[in-house]
């Protein structure tokens, strides 16, 4: 091998930043990392974690699963000036490989370390037919946005469903890549999230804003209709065609699913699996956080009918994320597979454990604010999980610790805070 390899290097979005290169110094980097994941991903731990989760996820009684992103809270626990190398991709690689090793050695919550490296296909994704205008948002900071489908009887003729494109040819060159820097260390596996939410309302709101919409509920009704009908159908296409042409990949193992936890579990892929992954072999996830302000009445009518269709394809579902189902639980437990479901810092966490019982997985997402915060309070946390965890005794919980936008650069504070959840876990 030469002391440099190269391969063009697409985003997920389809921009072409540069040709990627893994210089000599930055490969011992990055051979080093790995080689410290795969002895970390062989260890007895990794394979009592991941009992856990497959008991866990079976609705079978554990003790609360624990888990912990910071999310953008990594930019203050593995800063820029803490990566080693310096070509682009090398330190996009680093900081995955980083983040493995920070999980395990520091952090040691309940997510499984595997002696994978997953790289992502190379591909573009065309819009709707128009896309909003972002104005702010520099650094992960707030935003507003100027959207596109300003008037039904205008506008809506220039909507199409979105087009994947995938470069096979530049998707090689970094498979290549991977496997000529790491292949004898970790398994390099081809595996893409081409979704987060299948939710659609995140789409919606960005195409006519969020108050537009809430207007329409009443005075634009059949509009709106005609636009969620659309929408579903462009996310049942986009499906269609990920499956048709073997681009998904099975989420039943340490791959994050729905907005919380993961999806190991040995019900799926289903008894007949032929191989090619199909959408009823995965977990599907969807979420309507945007509609948080709707009544139950008008989201039975506008979201979720739109919504079953979409989910009704997965073998599993997740539901819900930042929006409380307090009020619309009568409505979403009628979603079919569904087995994981988000209970938001604002959720009425009595009455939802006594709703749902050991029926469902119980995803108790503790505010942000416990690690983003002033001050770093371990009276309150702990006070705050212990009234919680009591609560949802009779529960299949896991608590997760996710939507930090910053942890008021203080990397102990997930260390500590993942110590205090296990503390209260294991004396429920």
């Amino acid at each position: 091998m030469t002391d440099q390899t190269r391969a063009a290097l697409v985003s997920a979005q389809g921009v072409v930043v540069r040709d990627a290169t893994i210089s000599a110094e930055d490969r011992a980097v990055l051979r080093r990392l790995a080689s410290q994941v795969a002895e970390l991903a062989a260890r007895p731990i990794e394979q009592e974690k991941r009992g856990l989760w497959y008991q866990h996820n079976a609705l079978g009684p554990t003790r609360p699963v624990i888990f912990c992103d910071p999310e953008n809270g990594w930019n203050e626990i593995i800063r820029p000036e803490d990566l080693a190398c310096q070509g682009e991709l090398a330190r996009q690689w680093e900081m995955t490989l980083r983040k493995e090793v920070h999980w395990s050695t520091e952090m040691r919550d309940d997510r499984v370390i595997e002696p994978y490296f997953n790289v992502p296909h190379v591909y573009t994704e065309s819009d709707w037919g128009m896309h909003e205008t972002k104005i702010g948002g520099q650094d992960g900071g707030a935003y507003r946005w100027d959207p596109p489908l300003k008037d039904y009887r205008r506008d809506f003729s220039r909507l199409h469903f979105p087009q994947i494109v995938v470069d096979d040819a530049a998707t090689t060159r970094i498979v290549n890549l991977a496997e000529e820097t790491l292949g004898d260390l970790l398994t390099v596996r081809l595996k893409t999230a081409w979704w987060w939410t299948l939710g659609m309302t995140w789409t919606l709101i960005n195409l006519r804003g969020m108050t537009q919409v809430m207007y329409d509920m009443t005075d634009h009704p059949q509009e709106l209709h005609r636009l969620m009908s659309f929408l579903r159908d462009g996310h049942m296409a986009k499906l269609d065609f990920l499956q048709k042409n073997g681009l998904l990949s099975l989420n039943n193992d340490g791959t994050y699913v729905g907005s919380g936890g993961f999806g190991w579990s040995r019900e799926r892929p289903r008894r007949d699996f032929p191989g090619q992954v199909r959408t009823c072999d995965m977990w599907g996830f969807a979420e309507s956080q945007e509609t948080v302000i709707v009544s139950p009445q008008m989201f039975a009518e506008f979201i979720f009918p739109y919504q079953v269709p979409i989910m009704a394809r997965f073998g599993l579902n997740c539901y819900g994320c930042c929006e409380p189902l307090d009020k619309r639980w009568h409505i979403v437990e009628q979603m079919p597979y569904l087995r994981r479901v988000s209970m938001s810092p604002w959720t009425n966490i009595p009455a939802m454990a006594e709703r749902i019982g050991a029926r469902f997985i119980f995803s108790m997402k503790p505010s942000p604010m416990d690690l983003s915060g002033d001050s770093f309070d371990e009276e309150k946390i702990r006070a705050n999980l212990r009234a919680a965890l009591r609560a949802t005794r009779d529960c299949r919980v896991e608590v997760i610790m996710k939507d930090n936008h910053t942890i008021h650069n203080d990397p102990r504070r997930v260390v500590r805070w993942v110590q205090i959840a296990r503390e209260e876990a294991e004396a429920v």
